[in-house]
């Protein structure tokens, strides 16, 4: 909720309750280059790679991160994160002179690996859901092993290049990927893996993250009372020329500030 409610001490604390919540028990954050990337092109996009001259890296987002969780042996209550990330990398490929730019999507995937502490637990754990079509039947049991969440900021392609298969195997790697069902319909076409062409793109990207180990537990917190919301809901009705004179005037469109301000802006300060 967006609402905040300030309590000035601790006298208005009205009971303490046992809740059921997750807690983080570790979490790193990484700032990971990746170099060399070889881009996994759909096959019938191909032709445009090994006609291409040169590549521009347009974009990229990251599809989808498998995760997996593994005791780390003979190091009690450590864990190992095995991620998998598949990233979705748009680009450019430019011809001869004159020649339109073709775009094309392919596929890019990384692993990433990290121990983190997630203590011990050893009770099994039973819970019920009410399903509609089904006579309240209880879930699976849940392991004892800590749950991973990964968060992702969007990457950022740094570069991007074309280059012969020959040239480029010893930076690249053998090729070979497992590209899951649920990925490869992002696509246009089948994912060759390897290529099957003359002309390879090789790309760096640059992905922000932050990793966490996290048990659900009850923890004992002090409540003030309910949060019971004091907004009202707004429906606006008013006229969209009064509403467009609360807009400010957009004064650095017209007047772009210089490096100085931007600098200035930019520095932290402390107060």
């Amino acid at each position: 909720m967006s609402d905040r409610h300030c309590c000035p001490d601790a006298s208005h604390i009205k009971e303490a309750l046992c809740i059921d919540t997750e807690r983080v028990y570790d979490s790193c954050a990484d700032k990971d280059c990746l170099r060399d990337l070889r881009l996994y092109i759909p096959e019938p996009c191909q032709r445009f790679v090994d006609n291409a001259c040169a590549v521009r890296c347009r974009g990229c987002e990251i599809l989808n991160c498998l995760v997996e969780v593994e005791k780390v042996p003979f190091n009690k209550g450590f864990y190992t994160v095995d991620l998998t990330f598949y990233l979705k990398v748009t680009c450019d490929l430019i011809g001869a002179p004159g020649c339109p730019v073709t775009i094309v999507c392919g596929l890019v995937c990384f692993n990433k690996k990290c121990i983190l502490y997630g203590s011990e637990g050893s009770v099994k754990i039973f819970t019920s859901k009410y399903r509609e079509d089904s006579i309240d039947e209880a879930l699976p049991m849940v392991d004892t092993n800590p749950r991973a969440k990964v968060q992702c900021a969007d990457p950022i392609c740094l570069s991007a290049e074309i280059c012969r298969i020959c040239d480029c195997c010893n930076t690249l790697g053998e090729g070979e990927i497992n590209v899951p069902n649920s990925i490869s319909r992002c696509f246009d076409g089948c994912i060759t893996c390897p290529p099957i062409g003359e002309k390879v793109i090789r790309v760096t990207i640059g992905v922000f993250s932050i990793i966490q180990l996290q048990r659900d537990v009850q923890m004992l917190i002090p409540a003030y009372d309910f949060c019971v919301p004091t907004k009202e809901c707004c429906c606006d009705t008013e006229d969209p020329c009064d509403a467009f004179k609360k807009i400010r005037f957009p004064i650095d469109e017209f007047f772009p500030p210089n490096l100085e301000d931007v600098s200035n802006q930019s520095t932290p300060r402390c107060c």
